[in-house]
């Protein structure tokens, strides 16, 4: 997320972090049912509707870093060094993500989307739409490009090995199982492209 550097900028951004954080905050504390826009518009001190003109719905109030995500994954591959190939970009930034979400910090907040069906739909159509962007990217930087199926299976499987290996006992070690048969796979597939 870049940073706003106009006072009414910096104000609208505070004003955004503070709705998330005061959701994130009463979701965990009393469960993310029982918590209704209007208990956060009240304890953030603002109107229901500054809520939604900043989250278009109360579960984006919980994926308030959505956006981060995206950019992390397509940066991952659009800021790599020319010699740097494909999968170990992504592999070090799923890894970095891993970490993140597996920190005690992130522990309570997955487990409550795990637990919250509305929030794991919520999670699913983010992934499609991450898997969308990835695969876009990888299209137009790859010399020559791979096929638009080959593109969107890649950067499917890419977006669920986040997912995966947040869930595993072990994040590092399956993000590394998973990117071993990605890896393996794209080799078998396109073995004459520079990635």
């Amino acid at each position: 997320m870049t940073v706003p550097t106009g006072r009414r900028e910096r104000k609208k951004a505070a004003t955004r972090q503070n709705i998330a954080d005061t959701a994130l905050r009463l979701f965990l504390a009393r469960g993310y049912d029982a918590v209704g826009i209007r208990d956060v518009a009240a304890e953030a001190d603002v109107a229901v509707t500054t809520v939604f003109s900043h989250f278009a719905s109360k579960e984006a109030l919980v994926f308030e870093q959505d956006e981060n995500f995206e950019q992390r994954l397509t940066r991952a591959v659009t800021d790599r060094a020319a010699d740097e190939p494909l999968i170990p970009a992504l592999r070090h930034e799923i890894h970095a993500m891993v970490r993140h979400c597996a920190a005690d910090t992130g522990t309570p907040i997955w487990r409550m989307i795990n637990q919250t069906p509305a929030l794991r739909e919520y999670e699913e159509s983010m992934r499609l739409r991450y898997a969308d962007s990835l695969a876009t990217v990888i299209a137009a930087t790859l010399v020559p490009a791979p096929s638009a199926t080959a593109c969107r299976a890649l950067a499917r499987f890419v977006v669920d090995a986040f997912s995966l290996a947040r869930e595993a006992d072990e994040p590092a070690v399956a993000v590394d199982e998973i990117f071993r048969m990605i890896e393996a796979a794209w080799a078998v597939s396109y073995p004459a492209r520079r990635t």
